[in-house]
């Protein structure tokens, strides 16, 4: 039997993070880099920055100059 060429190259691939992490898999794409990855995401490492929603709401309010006070 023939094989078929319908099917892309399932390689062995290098996925390298910036943070220096390496992770060996396989991919159709082969190896490439990443910009970050469970090892340094702040979801994964706990280190997640509170986000100051009150200041997002006042700099909304003035770029659009709305006045927040109730009618």
């Amino acid at each position: 039997m023939k094989a078929s060429t319908n099917h892309p190259q399932y390689l062995q691939a290098t996925i390298v993070c910036a943070c220096g992490a390496i992770y060996e898999t396989r991919s159709t794409k082969g190896s490439f880099n990443i910009d970050i990855c469970s090892a340094c995401h702040p979801f994964f490492t706990g280190k997640q920055n509170l986000v100051d929603t009150a200041g997002r709401i006042e700099r909304f309010n003035r770029k659009y100059k709305r006045d927040n006070k109730p009618s």
